[in-house]
């Protein structure tokens, strides 16, 4: 299988190279040489590679900016989607979408299907969600995977952030009111071969199993990471925010299971083991 990614730069991206080499030739390809946005220079791609599958994972991901920069967020995420899923039916090529839990409001008290009515709350979900419809309408050969607090290898992530200022504070405060599913990028990843190999298009959540706080998940980051640090619980009014995000959003990922016989592992499975690829990757100090 020839498999053509755009955005392969950024932490899921890189991973997707890693994961999709298994199946066969893989082409990744970003900015500044392709552009998404623009429907020529995403379709010399495709048409040059001459692709098996298309995986589309550029996006606008800065939720806090998007809210001033509605022009820029939809650019990427919804008019990016549109080309590339065009590109990938002109050529009669399926595409992959990779979309967020901030399509949903989190008001729900059990985890969101995709089958649940979608409230974005913030520009960058209102983005995301005008992706999927733009990647659904282009394209009938889709599969949108939703997912959750993704994080990866050399990424600016939840993770990273955390024992960066560890670093810096002897105290931190993390919020306990907002509750989701983190995501390692090799697990997403791993769903997605899963996905893809099965033929069956559609929408999927794909996260990694269970539910935590962002202060449990940041406690847990921390003992795995080796720092002593007193972490205290808050409320998001603690640290207002130009985005609103969902208080309460962990996926159901069960429809992906069903379909392509693949169960993403607990959260905690999957932070134990990027810590494990981190160490690996790291230069010897010795």
């Amino acid at each position: 299988m020839r498999t053509l990614i755009f955005g392969a730069k950024g932490q899921l991206g890189r991973d997707l190279m890693r994961a999709l080499a298994a199946d066969g030739e893989v082409l990744g390809c970003d900015l500044p040489e392709t552009n998404i946005a623009d429907e020529a220079s995403a379709f010399s791609q495709v048409k040059e590679f001459s692709p098996d599958l298309i995986i589309n994972a550029a996006a606008y991901t800065d939720v806090e900016k998007a809210e001033d920069n509605l022009g820029p967020a939809f650019l990427v995420n919804e008019t990016g989607a549109r080309n590339v899923a065009d590109c990938g039916k002109r050529f009669g090529v399926p595409v992959v979408y990779y979309s967020t839990d901030f399509v949903f409001d989190g008001r729900k008290t059990t985890p969101y299907t995709p089958a649940d009515a979608t409230t974005p709350l913030s520009v960058y979900g209102r983005s995301k969600l005008a992706g999927e419809k733009a990647t659904r309408d282009a394209n009938p050969k889709h599969y949108i995977l939703r997912t959750a607090w993704l994080y990866g290898p050399g990424g600016n992530n939840f993770v990273e952030k955390m024992i960066a200022l560890a670093a810096d504070r002897p105290q931190l405060k993390i919020v306990t009111d907002e509750v989701g599913s983190p995501t390692h990028t090799w697990d997403l990843c791993e769903a997605t071969r899963a996905i893809v190999k099965t033929g069956k298009y559609g929408l999927y959540h794909a996260a990694n199993a269970g539910e935590t706080s962002r202060y449990d998940f940041a406690r847990a980051i921390f003992e795995l990471a080796g720092i002593d640090i007193d972490v205290q619980p808050c409320l998001g009014a603690a640290f207002p925010a130009k985005a609103r995000r969902p208080a309460h959003a962990p996926l159901d990922c069960s429809a992906l299971t069903a379909a392509s016989g693949y169960t993403l592992r607990p959260w905690r499975d999957a932070l134990e083991h990027y810590f494990q690829r981190r160490a690996s990757a790291a230069p010897d100090q010795s």
